[in-house]
Formats: structure tokens, sequence, C-alpha cells
């Protein structure tokens, strides 16, 4: 198993995901403001900025559009997702194998799991079997770690992110993306709860600039290496100056303020 700081998907031990699996997930709702988005190579585009670590998407995107990206973009392969169609208890279809990702020269693969969900045991045994073939071939293992089901009413609670890190870190994830718990003395406590796997910051619905950066900082300074993005970036009219200013935050580890300042 290749340490996961000599990943190409990590960056002096810190990682930028840009995430577009949101097609599949959420619909084309969220491109109605970026309609020009729906075009997958403008956010592939967007994935060739020097900040960012990987892209994740799903399988068709991937086959349809990274062989054109594959010497500029780290393929993150994000093997299960359902569609915001779907009504029934939280769950999540696997719809391709390690395998196949790893033929189109995947990086590293993702996976969500919903703990607390009715569908939490069927989903970690799915899990065990994308997490083996991994170490395989290799491959990194991302886990979206998002505790959600009918017994789960806040998913953001201090206590509950931090049992999602530690779910992530118990079943072989060696990143997870989890929702920011509100403080940093709460996210710094989900980072601790991790061990030594990597936990990155959801990017979640598109705010300002300044509170999205501000949260990104604080979440940086209690531990956490990274950030897993979609809307914060390619909802944006300029997502090369919010990258150059996540760039300055994760990585050189300046303020929101400061990075800002710096791209203006």
């Amino acid at each position: 198993m290749i340490p996961i700081d000599d990943s190409p998907i990590v960056r002096d031990g810190k990682s930028l995901i840009l995430a577009m699996d949101h097609g599949l997930e959420h619909g084309p709702t969220d491109f109605e403001e970026v309609p020009e988005k729906l075009d997958p190579s403008t956010v592939f585009d967007t994935a060739t900025h020097d900040a960012v670590t990987a892209m994740a998407v799903q399988k068709g995107i991937a086959e349809g559009y990274y062989p054109s990206y594959e010497d500029d973009v780290n393929l993150l392969a994000k093997v299960n997702g359902t569609s915001n169609l779907w009504m029934g208890e939280y769950d999540s279809a696997v719809n391709w194998s390690v395998d196949y990702a790893a033929e189109i020269g995947a990086d590293a693969v993702g996976f969500t799991l919903y703990g607390g969900s009715n569908h939490e045991v069927e989903m970690a045994e799915e899990f065990r079997d994308v997490q083996e073939a991994a170490r395989e071939h290799d491959l990194p293992v991302v886990m979206w770690s998002y505790p959600r089901g009918q017994g789960l009413k806040n998913d953001t609670k201090p206590e509950v992110i931090s049992y999602a890190t530690r779910i992530a870190l118990e079943l072989g994830a060696d990143i997870a993306k989890v929702k920011y718990p509100g403080s940093p003395d709460a996210m710094e406590h989900a980072c601790k709860s991790a061990g030594d796997m990597k936990v990155v910051m959801s990017g979640g619905s598109k705010t300002s600039d300044y509170e999205f950066l501000s949260t990104v900082e604080a979440a940086v300074s209690a531990g956490a290496k990274g950030l897993a993005v979609g809307r914060n970036v390619w909802q944006r009219e300029d997502p090369t100056r919010i990258l150059d200013a996540l760039e300055k935050v994760i990585f050189e580890e300046e303020t929101a303020d400061a990075a800002l300042e710096a791209t203006e």
C-alpha cells in the first residue's frame, strides 16, 4: 500500500478535491445559475488549477471526459451514488468497480457511507469490498462519511461528526470527507477522533467568499487536512480566484482576509 502522503491526490500532506458528482446526486438544479457548467469539460478545465489535487466524478463523466485531461487532472472515481429522485431510506448504489476505475486511470476512489441509515450494514459491507480492491491497486480511499437516517435528527452535531470520522478510520478509509460541525473546537475533536487518518471538510452549498474561506480557515486551523468542494468553486463566476484563495488558506495556512486581499 502506498502511503497516503505519497499519493498524487495529496500535496504537502493536504488535499483539495474538486467534486462534480452533483449531476447524479442533486440533478440539474445545481447548474441553474451556471448553465454552462452542465458541460463537464468546463469543470475539468477548472480542475487543472494547481491547487486542485483531485477531481471526483461518477463513471460516465470519467469515461467521457477524463481521457482529455489525464495529464493535467488526478481522477478520484466516485464509485457509488444515487439520484435525488430516490425517496427511500438513505442508500447509495455502487455504480462501478474498483477494477474498472483503475483501468480508466483513477488515482483514488471515493465512497459514500450513510452511518445511521437502515442500510448502513450493507453499505459497510460494500465499502469493505471497495476498500480491499483499492488496496490491491494501491489506490487511496476517500469516504464521504455522512451520518443520515430516520433516527438521526441533526447530522452536523459535534458528536455526530466525530463519530463520522471515527467510522471512516475504523473501516479503513485514508481520508474522511465530513461536514463542518459548527466550531473549531468541534472540528478539532473530529480530527482527533480520526487518529492519523486525514479529515477534509465538505464544501457544502455556495456561500459568500469570506464566509466560505473563513470556515475553511477554521477547519484547517483545527486540524483538517483540506477540503472536498464542488458548488463553492464551480458555481462562482470566477472559480480561478476562489481556488487561488483556497490555495493560500489550505496549503500556505494564510487567513481568509489575507487570501482575499492577495487575490483581488
